[in-house]
């Protein structure tokens, strides 16, 4: 560098002026820094390929997700590590910095850090895995993928008791409506985590009846008992397993395994709910078919659904009025 432009301790200097901080070691440290950023980028390209083709032969996705993450902290580390090597390399210098930058980050940026802690909270496994079905921050659907600051779901529509929350959605089903959802993972800090797969991969369904009171309600029962027999036979079998998992691990009352009919006398008709289990997906499948199969053997037994009556009791008056030709009213 030209004496010219040659300040103090090998400054950079312009017309006289010393640039602060433009000295041959910043240089040397920005190039440094530049190199340590190329080799994270090409080793966290070539990690996620390796990972992606070992993974790639499983049939386990659980495994492919958790080691795109473990490479991605490992490339990040190594980022963070070889960055402040590079520049704080006074222990005193990064003691000050480290304190500034802390207070700094921790007023300005609280829900990112919140976010962040939220991420490592869901890596431990406790709230949620990638594919599970959840409701998070009012977002029901499947995660997709896991971020350090969002979590990322395949939305999915509402039954129809949950058509009264919000948001709004098209789709009455529990099925996919096609919108990719973004949530921050500070939500797990604020509002409840509902998981449809956590350890019990199963929920409780029901279908409601309504009988009228001249028919056979016990035949109802027992065509409504066997159509839920015929398509949860395999899930029953499950369900008690992990049922006793949980109540060895959980504090539960016992839940009678199985399906059942339950009755309730209303006004109108005898009302009957069947209750039963089904697997945390293709719950609309499954009731679909069942209510086919209870509509088949109810036509078949010759009995039919309630439906709504109304009876009048007394009619008032009526009055007609008949105008004639010649203008004369008569009243009957």
């Amino acid at each position: 560098m030209s004496p010219a432009f040659t300040g103090p301790h090998g400054a950079l200097q312009l017309f006289g002026v010393t640039l602060l901080g433009a000295t041959p070691q910043t240089g040397r440290k920005l190039a440094i820094t530049l190199a340590v950023i190329l080799i994270a980028a090409v080793l966290g390209w070539l990690l996620t390929k390796l990972s992606g083709a070992v993974t790639s032969r499983l049939s386990n996705r659980t495994i492919g997700f958790w080691t795109r993450q473990v490479v991605s902290l490992l490339v990040t580390l190594f980022l963070i590590v070889g960055l402040i090597s590079i520049w704080f390399d006074d222990p005193s210098r990064l003691a000050t910095a480290a304190g500034l930058v802390t207070a700094g980050v921790a007023v300005a940026m609280q829900r990112v850090i919140t976010s962040i802690a939220g991420y490592f909270l869901i890596l431990r496994g406790s709230v949620f895995n990638v594919g599970d079905r959840i409701v998070i921050g009012g977002v029901r659907g499947d995660v997709a993928a896991l971020g350090l600051l969002q979590t990322t779901i395949m939305e999915m529509g509402e039954s129809g008791p949950e058509q009264a929350d919000a948001p709004a959605l098209w789709v009455k089903g529990r099925q996919y409506t096609g919108r990719i959802v973004t949530v921050a993972n500070a939500q797990i800090f604020e509002k409840p985590v509902y998981n449809y797969s956590r350890e019990f991969p199963f929920i409780f369904e029901e279908i409601h009846l309504p009988v009228r009171y001249e028919d056979d309600w016990q035949a109802v029962e027992n065509i409504l008992l066997e159509v839920a027999r015929k398509h949860t036979v395999e899930i029953a079998d499950l369900e008690e397993d992990v049922m006793q998992e949980l109540r060895r691990r959980y504090f539960l009352h016992d839940e009678s395994p199985g399906p059942r009919v339950y009755w309730r006398i209303t006004d109108n008709w005898l009302e009957m709910t069947l209750r039963f289990v089904v697997r945390d997906h293709g719950a609309r499948a499954l009731k679909d078919a069942m209510s086919r199969d209870i509509l088949a053997s109810l036509k078949a037994a010759g009995i039919g659904v309630a439906s709504g009556t109304y009876a009048i009791v007394q009619a008032p008056a009526l009055k007609v009025q008949v105008e004639g030709r010649s203008g004369a009213t008569r009243r009957s």
